[in-house]
């Protein structure tokens, strides 16, 4: 069964750190894209911070640059997202994703379930 469970969100105050955890399972893990979207009631789903499968260099929304990180082990078959400096407005249910093109089929994408993530000032 693919499985990618969340853990880590929770409240924190202005300028505080939260780490996300995505732990996956029931898929090859090394070779997905992966990344971690968030959402607010009433607005689509953005993107936050993507890594490409194997070495692949990181990329982050504006809103979040050069304040959190994005982070993979292959080996434990995890990736996480640190989160510092931590504003009001990144208060979201944040969801953990992993992808892969597969020629003839198109994107495999599988979600974690969400994970709510309030910021207080």
């Amino acid at each position: 069964e693919v499985q990618l469970v969340e853990s880590g969100g929770g409240l924190v105050q202005v300028g505080g750190s939260l780490r996300l955890s995505c732990a996956a399972s029931g898929f090859i893990f090394d070779d997905y894209d992966i990344g971690w979207f968030r959402q607010v009631p009433g607005k689509e789903r953005e993107g936050v911070a993507c890594v490409e499968g194997g070495d692949g260099s990181p990329h982050y929304s504006d809103s979040v640059k050069g304040r959190f990180t994005i982070s993979r082990d292959n080996a434990k078959n995890t990736f996480y997202l640190q989160m510092n400096s931590l504003k009001p407005e990144d208060t979201a249910v944040y969801y953990c994703n992993a992808s892969l093109e597969v020629v003839g089929v198109g994107f495999v994408r599988f979600w974690g379930q969400g994970t709510q993530v309030t910021v207080s000032s």
